[in-house]
């Protein structure tokens, strides 16, 4: 389904995943399904792709690509035939990972966040207990501050990548007298003395290991702690909007492969002589179903660009995840119908699909407490904040003003313009690569410029010369606030206020570069 949201260079990212899906992870689905596993080697193999830092910034081996690369990366996992994998992967890049790379240190995101990055290392986030689910201020786990140490009593549920983590990142109480002020972050190795696990055996999602987590006397460096001590459950409250938007991106997705597959089974099966697809009935459960499914992806995307544009959307992000949960348990439901008696047999996937797509209304927040935060914001006008600074998000790396360098924002647009290259980065460019684009920055801090790669070298000339391959219109003052992170270069370009002859080149072009202060 067309979006306005993708770009070629989206395109072709789906395709390079699409084809890694078919190639290295279909092909094992049913062995991974039953032996309740994945290989170790396929994390490893995802990190040399730089499938698990697709937002995280190049410093720890990440891409700081757009969102929308996470959006296409997650709706082609969900075409693995297996929820379980997906998940797995999901939690370990965009909710275990984000806490880390938001407001770890340094030394954290060294140890930890590069190896996650690679693949070397598989991370979980331990939030819910066996008494506390949804309710994350109910939880009973202790960290009690001893010198420089924390020692950490308690347990966690249904947590995925529980048992085969390298590392977890944990929800403890640190100051139990201090209420939602008093939860804290901190990560724990998987082979800390003390620290246990055991494997849960689930309906679906079978190719993810979930697991029950075991905290005795637990003694972990006070260095491990991420951010600051008592803002644990705030910085929980402002992952959720991404963990449900990942959740509805999957489930919509899940639910499209879904309808692929019943479509091609329609068209083989025949009945009464004839396939069927030519069935009225059976035509337009379908027509019916494709119409709600392509209406929850398409606010689904919506959504999506709204949390790339730094937008704090908490209902938007509760309405996608209920939404998109309940199509996709429909969605599995109607589409086993049609497969008939063949859909109640476990060597058709529509059985597992049926499965998986069931624990959609329940992770990441129930169908019930999404309707309750929604009803919060529509009706008692609850309004909630950031707890992470939005520049620190894991996935608005693209939005930062020039690593808070204060000089940096005081660079006119002509400067910015000159200071080309000696930003640019030849080993990022193809082969041959060579380009010519002028620059029609309008106002006193601007003027017209050339600027022409070619042989691995980047010169800046003033006026304009020669043929480009792409030209940039723009106001100085806006051309300034986009290059000094102040707005959002993909906002400018779609409300008009930067003009550009061909957008794919420039995405190409502006890859080649150091952000501005760097």
């Amino acid at each position: 389904m067309k979006s306005p949201y993708f770009t070629e260079d989206h395109d072709l990212f789906r395709q390079t995943v699409r084809d890694f899906i078919e190639k290295e992870v279909v092909p094992n689905t049913n062995e991974w399904e039953a032996q309740q596993d994945v290989p170790r080697s396929i994390w490893t193999r995802m990190g040399e792709l730089g499938f698990l830092g697709i937002n995280y910034p190049e410093a720890y081996g990440g891409a700081e690509a757009d969102f929308f690369y996470s959006v296409v990366f997650i709706e082609e996992l969900s075409r693995s035939f297996m929820a379980g994998f997906p998940a797995a992967i999901n939690v370990h890049q965009y909710m275990a990972t984000a806490h880390l790379a938001a407001a770890g240190s340094q030394e954290l995101k060294q140890k930890y966040l590069s190896k996650a990055i690679s693949g070397e290392f598989i991370a979980a986030l331990g939030v819910s207990e066996p008494n506390a689910g949804s309710d994350v201020a109910g939880m009973h786990t202790t960290a009690v501050r001893e010198g420089d140490h924390y020692v950490i009593n308690g347990s966690k549920i249904f947590i995925t990548n529980g048992v085969n983590a390298n590392f977890v990142v944990v929800a403890c109480k640190t100051n139990p007298q201090a209420g939602v002020n008093g939860i804290s972050l901190i990560i724990v190795d998987r082979d800390t003395p003390g620290f246990t696990t055991n494997k849960l055996d689930k309906l679906g999602w079978h190719s993810s290991d979930t697991g029950e987590l075991f905290f005795d006397n637990v003694k972990v460096p006070a260095s491990n702690i991420i951010g600051e001590e008592g803002k644990g459950f705030f910085y929980i409250m402002d992952s959720f909007q991404l963990e449900r938007l990942v959740a509805a991106v999957a489930s919509i997705a899940g639910a499209q492969h879904t309808i692929e597959i019943t479509l091609q089974y329609m068209n083989e099966r025949k009945a009464f002589g004839r396939p069927i697809n030519k069935f009225q009935a059976l035509r337009h459960l379908i027509a019916d179903l494709q119409t709600e499914v392509d209406a929850a992806h398409q606010y689904t995307h919506y959504v999506a660009w709204l949390y790339s544009q730094g937008e704090f959307a908490v209902r938007e992000c509760s309405q996608a995840k209920l939404l998109t949960s309940e199509v996709g348990k429909k969605a599995a439901d109607v589409c086993l119908q049609c497969f008939g008696g063949y859909g109640f047999m476990e060597e058709y996937p529509i059985a597992r699909m049926y499965r998986d797509a069931r624990v959609g209304t329940i992770v990441g927040g129930t169908s019930q407490i999404m309707k309750e935060i929604i009803a919060k914001v529509l009706i008692d006008g609850t309004s909630y904040e950031r707890a992470y600074k939005a520049e620190g998000s894991a996935t608005n790396n693209n939005n930062t003003s020039s690593n808070g360098n204060g000089a940096a924002n005081t660079l006119t647009a002509k400067e910015i313009i000159l200071s080309l290259p000696k930003r640019y980065r030849p080993e990022k460019a193809a082969t041959g690569y060579t380009t010519s684009i002028h620059f029609n920055l309008v106002g006193n801090t601007g003027g017209q410029f050339t600027v022409n790669i070619n042989n691995g070298n980047c010169e800046v000339q003033e006026g304009h010369h020669g043929e480009a391959t792409c030209t940039v219109q723009a106001n100085a003052n806006d051309y300034e606030d986009v290059e000094l992170g102040r707005s959002d270069a993909q906002t400018a370009v779609m409300m008009g206020k930067i003009q550009l002859s061909n957008i794919s080149e420039m995405m190409t072009f502006s890859r080649l570069f150091k952000k501005v202060g760097s």
